[in-house]
């Protein structure tokens, strides 16, 4: 089922048993940020990027450095090489992702992502070494940008996809069937933004942390909120600038957050992290974070059969 009806799509939702073998990846990717700039084809609409300086490419390269080495605490880590014609290729999750066996890309909006998402080493690696098949996004009509735009819960295969520049109607019905998910919600979002993982994130499929000024009806966010009660967070308008609305879990009790977002969560921020039984990691990304986007951007995830 794919609608805009939030009461079809919860009621379906609550028949939905969350199956903790399904929630989180068996591996994860990055691409270096060799060479990364500001985009200002991107900056059309992206307003999170820091257009008015440039970024430190050596203090973005220790950045992800630091990244990748925390995050291989607990899971395995790939690491691509950046290239300055795909000056946003740090942010892969946009244009690479994946269901058990299924390598999904993405129809990007801009040329200068259209050009990352065609890479031969990328699609490599997953059909050649993991032995995934490819469901290709990126000639198909509709704008697509993958788990920038729709937010997967896992542990109950359901999707929240929300409606920009970066995705239409016809992308997030493409989505919906090649991450074969039982169930979309599909919404704007509020003027302005860009991508849904900036807003919204369901952790392990236990805690749902949600901006709900960033859509368009704040009053869905609420209804998300509520549906992953009691562990449920909503955060401000400081803290979704500062990319507390882009996280991600990779393990049972483990999720990773930029160290701005981290800082700007309230108490009770804290507090829904640790209820849901997650302790939380903070990764500094100042530079990298001027290109518009954090920590949950820069992670593709690799999921396996559970089997």
């Amino acid at each position: 089922m794919i609608t805009r009806d939030p009461e079809a799509f919860f009621a379906f939702a609550a028949k939905c048993l969350p199956d903790p073998a399904r929630a989180l990846p068996a591996g994860l990717f990055l691409v270096a940020p060799e060479g990364i700039t500001l985009a200002a084809e991107s900056a059309q609409d992206n307003a999170y990027m820091a257009m008015a300086g440039g970024i430190d490419a050596e203090l973005a390269l220790a950045e992800h450095r630091a990244l990748a080495k925390a995050l291989s605490a607990h899971l395995p880590v790939v690491t691509f090489p950046g290239d300055p014609a795909t000056p946003d290729a740090v942010f892969p999750n946009n244009a690479f992702a994946t269901a058990p066996g299924r390598l999904v890309i993405g129809h990007m909006r801009h040329a200068v992502r259209q050009r990352e998402a065609a890479r031969a080493d990328i699609r490599g690696f997953f059909t050649g070494v993991l032995g995934y098949r490819t469901i290709d996004l990126s000639r198909q009509p509709g704008i697509a940008e993958l788990t920038g735009s729709l937010v997967i819960d896992r542990a109950r295969n359901l999707g929240y996809c929300g409606l920009s520049e970066r995705c239409d109607a016809e992308g997030a019905a493409a989505m919906h069937a090649a991450f074969g998910l039982d169930a979309t919600l599909v919404f704007d979002l509020a003027s302005g933004e860009y991508h849904t993982n900036v807003l919204l994130q369901i952790y392990a499929g236990r805690l749902a942390v949600a901006c709900p000024d960033g859509f368009a009806d704040p009053a869905l966010a609420g209804a998300i909120l509520r549906f992953h009660a009691p562990h449920a967070l909503a955060l401000d308008a400081a803290a979704r600038r500062a990319y507390a609305g882009n996280g991600l879990a990779v393990a049972t009790d483990a999720a990773f957050l930029g160290a701005r977002a981290v800082a700007a969560l309230p108490a009770a921020g804290h507090r829904a992290f640790a209820d849901a039984g997650f302790r939380l990691h903070a990764v500094p990304l100042p530079e990298i974070e001027k290109a518009g986007g954090s920590l949950r951007c820069c992670v593709g995830e690799i999921f396996r059969d559970p089997t």
